[in-house]
């Protein structure tokens, strides 16, 4: 342990005599805390969800193989005489909330696929902003500047649609990060 100069013991009497917290500095030279960062946050939790919901199936994309690609893919898929593969892994496009469908994928019954397969190895999630502005461009033109409206659809998707605040958005992106690091391939 890293000795503490005269006046760094002085400080630290005096936090302890007003009452006050130790700053961190002085934390990790007193305890043999090793974590090296740590993120800190109102609310935060180490808790992740841990709900399942079943998956329902709308539409299946699997175009037919043509023959020549068909029997160059054989041994690494079981094809039908169409061409379309009858088991194994195949990709997903999931929509729903992300919070629900990664819990759901991490303790659902598709869990023991994925770990067959190694893990997934791209999950895209699209999380609302939170950085304070909304977004719109002007556009010049000659020697005028135009600004276009957003149309409805426009004004929802390209605005800052968290608004609650650092802390909650921090908390909310924390649990879902948690959840695609135990889904995802090494």
């Amino acid at each position: 342990m890293p000795r503490l100069t005269e006046s760094e013991q002085q400080e630290i009497i005096r936090y302890i005599e007003a009452d006050k917290p130790l700053p961190d500095k002085y934390r990790f030279l007193l305890f043999e805390d090793k974590r090296e960062v740590e993120l800190l946050w109102n609310g935060k939790t180490n808790e992740v969800s841990n709900i399942v919901l079943p998956f329902q199936v709308i539409e299946q994309v699997d175009e037919p193989r043509s023959e020549k690609d068909t029997k160059m893919q054989m041994s690494m898929f079981d094809l039908d005489e169409r061409g379309r593969q009858l088991k194994g892994w195949t990709n997903k496009l999931i929509w729903g909330d992300n919070k629900l469908i990664l819990s759901s994928l991490k303790n659902g019954p598709l869990r023991d696929e994925i770990e067959k397969q190694g893990g997934l190895k791209l999950i895209y999630i699209d999380p609302p902003f939170d950085v304070g502005a909304d977004f719109s461009m002007d556009i010049e033109i000659g020697d005028s500047t135009f600004t276009k409206k957003p149309n409805i659809l426009e004004e929802i998707a390209y605005r800052d649609t968290w608004g609650k605040g650092a802390d909650s958005f921090i908390a909310m992106i924390y649990e879902r990060l948690a959840l695609m690091r135990d889904l995802l391939a090494e």
